[in-house]
């Protein structure tokens, strides 16, 4: 198993942060690989992905939720098996340091492979970036859900 820890500063208020994290629907724009991702349930998401012509489909639970401060997951069903939290934490009035951490079991040798040489966490750190700039040139968040897990 790998673990996983990033980080991003963000140049918007934490709840504009927050409210964009919740939106997993989104995610495609900022997260290289997600083609799609369908929100089941208050708690649970059917993701579809695509990472360099590897197609999987697997659930995720959300596991727990406080806004403002974290959101964590963990796969339920699938070839994807990972657990992972987001934490935000408030810099100032407009800027917020969006932490990452997952805990990721390659799946196969191609998995094993791209882990050992640093794949997921590259993709981890570029995912982060890119949250970073779909956010910032929004400055507002596409939806928010505020409710506690």
């Amino acid at each position: 198993m790998s673990e996983i820890e990033e980080s991003v500063e963000v140049d918007v208020p934490v709840t504009v942060a927050y409210n964009q994290w919740t939106q997993f629907e989104d995610f495609h724009h900022f997260m290289d690989g997600v083609e799609r991702i369908e929100q089941r349930t208050p708690t649970l998401t059917h993701w579809i992905t695509n990472v360099h012509g590897v197609k999987r489909e697997f659930d995720a639970a959300i596991t727990e939720q406080i806004p403002d401060e974290r959101v964590a997951w963990t796969t339920v069903e699938g070839e994807v098996h990972q657990a992972g939290v987001v934490t935000f934490h408030r810099l100032d009035d407009t800027r917020t340091k969006v932490m990452l951490q997952l805990d990721h079991d390659p799946h196969g040798i191609a998995d094993t492979v791209g882990d050992k040489l640093g794949f997921v966490r590259r993709q981890a750190k570029g995912d982060l970036q890119r949250f970073k700039k779909f956010i910032e040139s929004r400055g507002t968040a596409t939806g928010a859900w505020r409710g506690e897990v």
